[in-house]
């Protein structure tokens, strides 16, 4: 059940929207189980996929685009329900959400609720004995996994964004420009030749913004033929994502810092 309106803590984010979700997938849940983690005194839906290799690589955090939810079918479904065969554990959670007809800017508001969500999550892992953490968002995920690292990065391993588009005018809690000069954690930024015309236009922004962050292990890839949703080429998205989280397995990082490490 989810709590917010007895709540101290008044959520912005549609928790009628984040139910309606749950109800749906938990009931049609065929990959993963479900798990209920809590921020802010809000509970909140996450989807737990344990590694089936024998060995395991470490574990990665799946953020979802705009309005929707942890298993929706475009990006987030293919790569939480693949990457497991491939020795990443995965953990996909539901990010604040509101109606369908949201424009982008109205969710300016709901970063100040990533940090506490995107905490729990990461002790989660923790506690299924991850130490390897490596961030995985799309869309607007990508917004609110910049907003997170531009502060904090303890914990992460690493970062891939998926699509992350940029608009300059728009609020400052959405300018991902601004966050990716703060953010210096090894990156995977991948997009589609048929992307978003805010991704497309910025791909140049965003490479000169990890330059001023000195981020020596940014890589930007484009994926041919690809849209926002990588429709059609879902095997692609996957091979290309765990081509790059290969250079992050536990097995090619050094031994040190258990919650950052660094590249061998």
């Amino acid at each position: 059940m989810l709590l917010g309106l007895n709540s101290p803590f008044i959520s912005a984010s549609d928790t009628a929207k984040e139910k309606r979700w749950a109800d749906q997938i938990i009931d049609g849940l065929i990959v993963g189980d479900a798990v209920w983690l809590e921020a802010d005194g809000n509970k909140f839906l996450g989807i737990y996929a344990e590694h089936d290799t024998d060995q395991a690589h470490g574990a990665v955090l799946l953020l979802h685009g705009s309005g929707v939810h942890p298993n929706w079918s475009d990006v987030i479904q293919p790569l939480r329900s693949e990457l497991p065969s491939h020795g990443w554990a995965t953990l996909s959670v539901q990010l604040p959400i509101l109606a369908n007809d949201a424009k982008h800017a109205e969710y300016a508001p709901l970063i100040k609720e990533v940090p506490a969500r995107l905490d729990a999550a990461i002790k989660y892992l923790n506690a299924q004995k991850y130490h390897n953490v490596v961030i995985v968002a799309h869309s607007l995920g990508s917004t609110m996994a910049n907003s997170y690292l531009a502060q904090k990065s303890d914990g992460v391993t690493a970062y891939a964004a998926i699509g992350m588009g940029v608009d300059m005018d728009g609020p400052k809690e959405l300018n991902n420009i601004e966050y990716l000069k703060q953010i210096s954690l090894p990156m995977l930024d991948l997009y589609g030749s048929q992307d978003l015309e805010s991704v497309i236009d910025s791909v140049k922004k965003r490479r000169q913004a990890a330059r001023k962050a000195g981020n020596q292990n940014y890589r930007q890839v484009e994926v041919a033929g690809a849209n926002h949703f990588f429709v059609g080429l879902e095997t692609e998205l996957v091979r290309r994502v765990k081509s790059w989280l290969s250079k992050y397995s536990v097995n090619n990082l050094k031994s040190g810092d258990t919650m950052q490490k660094k590249i061998n």
